[in-house]
């Protein structure tokens, strides 16, 4: 299924290509600007705001919570019934340790909040509760010199 796009594409590779262009350069343009300063760190409401800023151009129900039940493979994400209270919920979990942070995120994947596009969105949110902890921006991950900066930037 395709999803209803602004570009009018009706060709899912052609649709991937677009969103996967569109969305590095929104993602660059969201730190280069300074916008990025502007979602609240570790709320779905900053998260809402990053996925509108990458996805705004593409899709109408960008940073808007989704109202249809999504699966990837056999894994079922938050059902829709569910989702604004899981939401309310990780809005409330802590982000004061790195372990709190990881679990708030983990949750977050799980919920699933929009249509499309939540792993890249998720990411940059993560970036940001990362930099706000005490170790600061440059926590390593698994030892290999990963910065939250260099992993949001990888996708």
């Amino acid at each position: 299924m395709i999803l209803k796009n602004k570009l009018g594409i009706d060709n899912q590779v052609e649709l991937a290509k677009a969103e996967e262009k569109l969305s590095k350069q929104k993602a660059k343009q969201l730190f280069d600007s300074g916008d990025i300063h502007k979602a609240e760190v570790g709320t779905f409401d900053g998260l809402s705001f990053i996925h509108a800023y990458l996805f705004g151009d593409i899709y109408h129900f960008a940073g808007k919570m989704r109202n249809v039940n999504i699966a990837k493979g056999q894994f079922r994400f938050a059902a829709v019934l569910y989702l604004e209270a899981a939401l309310n919920q990780i809005d409330a979990m802590p982000q004061s340790t790195f372990d709190a942070i990881i679990e708030k995120y983990v949750e977050m994947n799980v919920a699933h909040p929009f249509r499309e596009g939540n792993g890249r969105a998720t990411r940059i949110w993560l970036d940001l509760m990362l930099k706000r902890h005490p170790a600061g921006g440059g926590l390593e991950f698994g030892g290999q010199g990963y910065t939250s900066r260099r992993c949001s930037a990888a996708w």
